[in-house]
C-alpha cells in the first residue's frame, strides 16, 4: 500500500469532534458514544455528555448488548493509549460500524464540549 493509501485508511477509523457532537444533538441519531476508560466513575469523575460506559476490559463480553444498526465512536483518555484502537478492533472485528474519536476525551474537554458526571 503506498503512502497517501495507508493514510487514507488510517484517517478513516476516526470521528472529528463536531460530527459527533451534532450527532449527540439528535435524539434519532445512529451514533452511540462509548467511553471505553477502564477505571471507575470516581476516577474518571465526568465523561461526554450522552455517552455509554462500557469498559474496554468488558467490550469484548457485551458485544450482544449492542445494536448492530447504529454507528459507535470509542474514546478513551488520550489519543495516545491504546484502548480506544483495541475497543474499535474488537467492534470491527465483530462487524459492528465503528470509529475512535479523533483526540479522545483529553480533545473534547480542551474544545470545551459537553461533558456530565461519569456513571
Amino acid at each position: 500500500m503506498d503512502k497517501l493509501g495507508f493514510l487514507e485508511m488510517y484517517l478513516g477509523l476516526y470521528m472529528d469532534y463536531f460530527t459527533v457532537l451534532e450527532a449527540l444533538k439528535n435524539p434519532e441519531s445512529d451514533y452511540v458514544v462509548l467511553d471505553i476508560r477502564n477505571a471507575p466513575a470516581p476516577i474518571k469523575k465526568e465523561q461526554i455528555k450522552g455517552a455509554r460506559a462500557i469498559p474496554a476490559k468488558d467490550l469484548a463480553n457485551q458485544l450482544a448488548d449492542l445494536d448492530k444498526s447504529k454507528t459507535y465512536i470509542v474514546y478513551d483518555w488520550n489519543g495516545g493509549t491504546i484502548l480506544g484502537k483495541q475497543a474499535l478492533f474488537i467492534l470491527l472485528k465483530a462487524g459492528f460500524q465503528a470509529y475512535e474519536l479523533a483526540g479522545a476525551f483529553e480533545g473534547w474537554k480542551g474544545m470545551n464540549l459537553p461533558t456530565e458526571p461519569a456513571q
